[in-house]
This record gives structure tokens, sequence and C-alpha cells, in this order.
């Protein structure tokens, strides 16, 4: 029997680790908790929310992708920016799901029958920008940040002072199908989401195992959007379930940037002023 890993980080956050490297958090407060996203929908993730927490619990998606939100069937109170919508409905089909597993470290292990149904997204409250969670002694801030998705979000999380990016900003920011912003739109998010955040977090965390989270990922990521509209990317080509795109600076997934950098950004040639 295949179970999700648990960390807890603090006494009111766990992290839950998924099949394919991805991660959710349960912030738990004296009244309410808050699951932020939900993995890829194999398996059940509700009998280990369960055991963490008897309260009841919001769950808010970070956006769209389906290795964030394919869990989402098995919660009622769910809350996703209404601009991913599309990206969801088209990540949320069996054939595109069942695909995207293939890149797991478990994949051998799955059947069909460990796919959860993907839930209607019609039925999710709207997440908005500003939005505030309070769970009673832990409350949670939506700070919309478009580049990965359209309707990505990230959350601050105000009692822990951490910033909770997603897939929104880390060390390999995929910026690159047909549901992502451009470079240059991407570079106002982070200005914005660095503006809103300035002084009211000490740390970060990311939506997948394997990246450190270093606190000034935020401005990082800014430095490589610059060096990319500036032509002072290394344009590492990259091939990514069918999509070409370009790795800004030099890279390998055992050592991360070449040099030693903390940000990168996988992007389209073509859309990178946009």
């Amino acid at each position: 029997m295949m179970e999700f890993k648990t960390e807890m980080l603090t006494d009111a956050l766990t992290r839950i680790i998924f099949l394919n490297t991805e991660s959710a958090y349960l912030l738990v407060g004296t009244q309410r908790a808050a699951l932020i996203d939900t993995g890829s929908g194999f398996k059940r993730l509700k009998p280990v929310v369960d055991a963490l927490t008897d309260l009841p619990v919001t769950t808010l998606l970070t956006h769209g992708h389906t290795d964030h939100a394919m869990g989402a069937a098995e919660f009622e109170d769910v809350h996703m920016n209404p601009l991913d919508r599309d990206v969801f409905n088209v990540h949320g089909a069996a054939p595109f799901r069942w695909k995207s597993m293939e890149m797991s470290p478990s994949f051998s292990r799955l059947k069909q029958e460990d796919m959860i149904p993907t839930a209607d997204s019609g039925a999710f409250h709207p997440l908005a920008d500003g939005d505030l969670f309070q769970l009673g002694g832990q409350s949670v801030e939506i700070l919309a940040c478009p580049g990965h998705t359209l309707g990505s979000v990230c959350m601050l999380l105000l009692e822990q002072r951490l910033l909770l990016l997603g897939d929104a900003c880390n060390g390999l920011t995929f910026l690159f199908d047909d549901f992502s912003t451009g470079v240059a739109s991407y570079r106002d998010s982070l200005y914005r989401l660095k503006d809103r955040t300035e002084g009211r977090y000490d740390g970060v965390l990311l939506s997948h195992t394997g990246g450190q989270p270093y606190a000034d990922m935020v401005e990082s990521n800014i430095a490589v959007c610059d060096d990319i509209l500036c032509g002072r990317s290394d344009e590492q080509p990259f091939n990514f379930m069918g999509h070409k795109a370009l790795i800004a600076k030099a890279f390998s997934f055992e050592h991360g940037r070449l040099d030693g950098g903390h940000a990168n950004i996988v992007y389209s040639p073509q859309t990178k002023e946009r």
C-alpha cells in the first residue's frame, strides 16, 4: 500500500508529500484548517487530512495544474482562482492525468482505479487577490501572481511568517505553455508580489520536493526575468510533454543552476515579451 509522507514543520503546519514530488500544506488553527493544494488525485488524500485534524477544512488551490488540484473532488469547500478554470479542465481529463504520472517514481505501481474522479471546477468558490482566510490564531492571505498560469496565487501564512510560492516562483519556474504569461508580464507580477510582502515573511515554502526554499526566491526570479529580457539568457533547449522551450540559465536536474544561482525560468522565446 502506498502512503503519502507527512512532515510537521511547526505545531500548526504540516507538509504532505505526494507520489510525484508535489506537496500540499495543512495549516491548522483553533477553529478551522486550510489545506493548500491536493496533489495529482491518485490515492486518497482525505483520510490523511482527517488523521491530522478533526476541524472543518477549507481547501485552497494555488493553481489548476494536474499535479496540484486533482485531489479536490474529495473536499467540499474548495477555492480556486477562476482564471485557472480552463487549465484545470484541460489537465483534469483522465488521459492527461495518467500521462502526467509517467514521470512519477511510483508510476509502475499505479492502477487506473487509483485515480479519483476529477472535480467539477464550476462548483469551486472563487479565490481572489486579497482574500483573507482566518482559521483561529492562524490566517492565510491570497496574493495573485500570474505567470506560471494566469490564475496562479501565492499565499502568505501570516502568523507563521512564511510565503508559500506554489509553482508561481521557484528554482525552475515553468512559463511556456498556452496558459502561461510571457516573461515581461511575469516580471511585473513578481515586482507586485515583492512590494506587497516586503518585511512580512522570514522564509518560503515550495510545492515540490527537491528544490531549496531560498528566502530570496522572488528577487532571484526577477533577476532572471531581467536577464532574459536583456538578451543575457543561456537559451538551453528544453522539451516537456510536447512543449519546446528554453531554460534561461544553464541547468542540470542533478545540480540545478550550473553557476550556483537560486532561480531559473523555462520560457517560450515567441512569447517572452508578452
